[in-house]
C-alpha cells in the first residue's frame, strides 16, 4: 500500500506509530551492552598488572644515572649547557664574522689570494722584494 492510501483511510503512518516491540527490545539490549562495555573499560586501582622485569646492565645504569637530583646528572646538564652556549654564542658568531671579514671586507692586497699572478724572469716579488733571475736553459745538442 502507498502512504497516500493510509492517510485517506484515516490511519496514522507507520513512522508515526514508533518502534515495534521487537525494535524496542533490540535497542534496550544494545544500550545495556554499551553500558556494560563502558563499565568494563574502567581500570581498578590495581590495574594494569605488569610482570616484574629485571633490567639489563646498561639499562640499570641509565635508570640509576637518570634519577632526579643525582650529582652526575647535574654535571652533565651543566656541561651540556656550557657547550651549547659556547657553540651558539661564541663559535658560530666568530665563524660568521671571520668569514665576512676574510671574504667581503678585506681590501688589502694579498689579504685573500684568489689566484696567483704569473711570474716571469725579471719580475719582482712584492712580499720579499726579490727579483726573479732569468731562466737558464742549457743548450742541448742531440
Amino acid at each position: 500500500m502507498s502512504k497516500g492510501s493510509e492517510l485517506q483511510r484515516g490511519e496514522a503512518p507507520r513512522a508515526v506509530l514508533g518502534y515495534t516491540p521487537d525494535e524496542k527490545l533490540r535497542l534496550q539490549q544494545l544500550r545495556e551492552l554499551r553500558r556494560r562495555w563502558l563499565k568494563d573499560q574502567e581500570l581498578s586501582p590495581r590495574e594494569p598488572v605488569l610482570p616484574l622485569r629485571k633490567p639489563g646492565l646498561v639499562e640499570a645504569f641509565w635508570e640509576r644515572f637518570l634519577q632526579p637530583g643525582g650529582l652526575w646528572r647535574q654535571q652533565v646538564f651543566k656541561s651540556y649547557n656550557f657547550g651549547k652556549n659556547f657553540v651558539f654564542r661564541i663559535l658560530i658568531p666568530a665563524w660568521v664574522i671571520h668569514y665576512y671579514v676574510k671574504y667581503h671586507l678585506l681590501n688589502r692586497p694579498y689579504g685573500v689570494v684568489m689566484s696567483k699572478p704569473k711570474l716571469f724572469p725579471g719580475d719582482t716579488i712584492l712580499e720579499t722584494g726579490e727579483v726573479i733571475p732569468p731562466l737558464e736553459i742549457p743548450s742541448s745538442h742531440h
